[in-house]
């Protein structure tokens, strides 16, 4: 069984890049550029796993994660969530909200640009994770 990995992210740069190591891997890739749209994937799909951007228009990250709470929302609560995000301001600010991230339930973050072996390595790691529960 091919893993279905879901990748929420405004950047188009960042989705194609993505997309082409996840799939040299053989992960299928489902792509959005927004949380509202990531989260209309996420019911429709039904991913392994959640590489999510935390600054995006519409929703950021940070939204979908606090819908993902909603009882509504049950059946994903076992869906890791890797945060994958680029906040270019002074590192207390980029730390409190990675650790917000946390905090609101993402399984794992790797900072922007993260090399293709660390996410490959993350992304493994969190499905077998998941797998084994």
């Amino acid at each position: 069984m091919t893993e279905k990995i879901l990748v929420v992210d405004d950047d188009s740069d960042v989705l194609d890049a993505l997309t082409m190591v996840l799939e040299s891997r053989g992960y299928q890739v489902i792509t959005a550029q927004d949380g509202i749209e990531g989260l209309a994937c996420l019911k429709a799909e039904k991913p392994d796993l959640m590489i999510l951007d935390l600054l995006m228009p519409k929703m950021d990250g940070f939204g979908v994660m606090k819908e993902l709470r909603d009882p509504r929302w049950a059946e994903f609560s076992e869906m890791p969530i890797l945060i994958q995000t680029a906040v270019r301001e002074k590192d207390s600010r980029r730390r409190y909200e990675l650790e917000t991230g946390v905090a609101l339930g993402a399984d794992d973050y790797v900072e922007k640009p993260a090399s293709p072996d660390i996410l490959l390595a993350r992304a493994k790691k969190l499905i077998k994770r998941k797998q084994e529960v």
